[in-house]
């Protein structure tokens, strides 16, 4: 059975800033030599890494609402330099939008089970049209 992850994003207003801030890092890496891969590093490290990897996105809660979502392709633990266990969540470095849901603040990662996973926005469906604060109180409202 898939199963998803739920974390915060952190320091982005809007899809769109998620969007750049991955093709800044991608553009950086490639000019260093790196291989541009997209991950998110985290302390923990799921359990149910099986089931995740079973076809599980990563979804973004940004300024309170789920908004977008992004396909686990790997996870990879590893020690820092400062000999802390921590992970990489490789993830595609194409997001997806979703419907709006509202999502409380939580600290680090929550597993999300796919019936509780919003669904992902259709091309016609206008809602990327409509300003971020309306997207936003029409979340609230159950309307989007």
């Amino acid at each position: 059975m898939t199963l998803n992850l739920i974390k915060l994003c952190v320091g982005a207003e809007s899809i769109e800033d998620l969007e750049n801030w991955i093709a800044q890092r991608l553009a950086s890496r490639k000019a260093a030599g790196q291989e541009p891969r997209h991950y998110h590093v985290t302390r923990m490290q799921p359990r149910r890494g099986e089931e995740i990897l079973d076809g599980g996105s990563l979804y973004w809660v940004i300024k309170g609402n789920v908004q977008a979502r992004q396909r686990i392709i790997a996870i990879e633990p590893f020690t820092d330099e400062d000999g802390i266990g921590r992970c990489r969540l490789v993830l595609e470095p194409v997001l997806h939008a979703t419907r709006w849901q509202p999502k409380r603040p939580f600290q680090g990662w929550r597993y999300l089970k796919p019936e509780d996973a919003p669904a992902d926005l259709t091309v016609g469906e206008g809602a990327e049209d409509l300003p971020m604060e309306l997207q936003g109180e029409l979340a609230n409202l159950g309307l989007l």
